[in-house]
């Protein structure tokens, strides 16, 4: 009887997951319609010939009206994500059972930019994100469990808030323990474009910093270095110049203010500003930074150039911390693509040193200041020394392999990362693969104790397959 009723449930969860996906796609699709006969399309097409021929010849023509001027651009697309994983007993998962779990993932996005002539243009991405699946449930378990030690969200993962943000442009539309859905606006900015340069104020993304994996230089919402999907990266209100200054080089300048999640009040101590300047010098590229983020100072030096037909990179970073714990953050990389057997191939090493990391890793989790980091989601390691790699092959125009290593070079642990990608129609892709961990016990990979705890934190072994249609 029981078992009857587990799987009744499932069946219902299954259900409803598929009838909220398709509520997202739907949605998405509506957009797209919509935007074929936007007031924009038709305005422009208001003035028909029968209508024209009647005003007279020598009448001078109205001027444009200032809406006709507008164009707009529209894209975006709809992708299906499927992942099973495998919690061990030495997992954080033990206490809630552990055996496979699956999880799925349904986001659509919808962008547009609307070009006002020469002078600028509005940008706008709108998304959509239907997600959950066991690990979700299996989560909100742990937390009841143990509320103190789930509550900061770093042991599981987490959708995208907006409480630091400026402005709060997500919305969640449903959610239990099973599944969340939610919207929110990634981009909703406003561009300038004087003869001087650039001015852009808004919600955007920029990226700073020459790492491939790690980034010590991009201080704003930077990738994980386990990230495989780097289409989109996560946008933050911002105030964003750029100019030229002649003999001298690129300058870039931004603001961003944020709120203290505790007070909702816009504070200096959880904002940032920050410039660098950009030049060559022959073949060799530099960058200058400073910054004042968070509470912290940081500066930055960076530099590209070329070694034969291999391009090299890098960046090193220094940070003054409130109580005088000053640390070095530092990527250096190389890459260098070939033809081997008539298939083409490309391939980088990257080595990263983080100064504020700690090898005894139950003492990194619990040290505050890897901790912010950590959950502020500009730090994805806790050790100091790393070393990875990566490659792909061209197999055929339409499908490529990659596999990316990333090696504690301490531990040693790390993971491996083989996918590949396969664009089987025009605007549709495949991308399958999978995370593999090694390393032993006490590793940064292999598991190590929660402090005050005797749960291991460790991460899970999975495979996924993606579904990607592209407009």
């Amino acid at each position: 009887m029981k078992d009857h009723f587990t799987r009744a449930g499932v069946s219902v969860t299954i259900t409803n997951y598929l009838k909220k996906s398709l509520t997202v796609v739907g949605f998405l699709v509506l957009g797209i319609s919509l935007a074929q006969i936007l007031p924009i399309r038709s305005w422009a097409s208001l003035d028909s010939p029968n209508k024209s021929a009647l005003n007279s010849m020598d009448q001078p023509k109205p001027p444009k009206s200032w809406y006709k001027k507008i164009e707009a651009q529209w894209g975006g697309y709809i992708k299906v994500r499927g992942a099973a994983s495998w919690p061990d007993d030495e997992s954080v998962f033990h206490p809630v059972g552990t055996g496979t779990y699956f999880d799925g993932n349904t986001e659509g996005r919808l962008k547009n930019k609307l070009f006002f002539g020469e002078w600028g243009y509005f940008e706008t991405h709108y998304e959509a994100v239907l997600s959950g699946g066991d690990t979700r449930n299996k989560g909100k378990e742990l937390e009841r469990l143990f509320p103190d030690l789930f509550k900061d969200g770093l042991l599981l993962p987490r959708p995208v808030e907006d409480d630091r943000r400026f402005m709060d442009l997500t919305k969640t539309i449903a959610e239990n323990d099973g599944y969340i859905l939610y919207h929110r606006l990634d981009r909703f900015s406003l561009t300038l474009l004087p003869k001087w340069g650039v001015f852009r104020i808004g919600r955007q993304a920029v990226t700073w910093g020459n790492g491939l994996l790690f980034n010590p230089m991009d201080l704003f919402n930077p990738f994980s270095p386990t990230d495989i999907e780097r289409d989109n990266k996560i946008g933050d209100d911002m105030i964003y110049t750029q100019f030229s200054v002649s003999k001298m080089g690129d300058f870039q300048f931004l603001y961003v203010p944020r709120r203290d999640p505790s007070s909702g009040d816009v504070e200096g101590n959880q904002s940032s500003l920050a410039g660098k300047l950009h030049f060559a010098w022959g073949t060799t590229e530099f960058d200058i930074m400073a910054a004042k983020h968070f509470k912290d100072e940081v500066v930055g030096l960076g530099s590209t150039g070329y070694l034969g037909d291999a391009a090299w990179r890098l960046d090193a970073t220094w940070t003054f911390l409130d109580e005088d714990n000053d640390y070095l953050s530092l990527v250096a990389n190389m890459d260098y693509s070939w033809v081997w057997w008539e298939k083409n191939f490309y391939g980088f090493l990257e080595f990263f040193y983080n100064g504020l990391g700690n090898n005894q890793y139950t003492e990194a989790f619990a040290d505050p200041d890897i901790s912010e980091r950590l959950d502020r989601g500009e730090l994805f390691t806790l050790g100091r020394s790393y070393l990875s790699g990566h490659i792909r092959v061209e197999l055929h125009p339409l499908f490529n392999v990659f596999f990316t290593v990333i090696n504690n070079l301490t531990d040693p642990s790390g993971i491996l990362q083989p996918r590949a990608t396969w664009d089987i129609a025009q605007d549709f892709q495949i991308t399958f693969g999978g995370n593999i961990f090694y390393g032993g016990r006490d590793t940064e990979y292999g598991g190590f104790r929660i402090p005050g705890t005797n749960l291991i934190n460790k991460p899970l072994d999975s495979a996924f397959i993606w579904f990607t249609y592209f407009f």
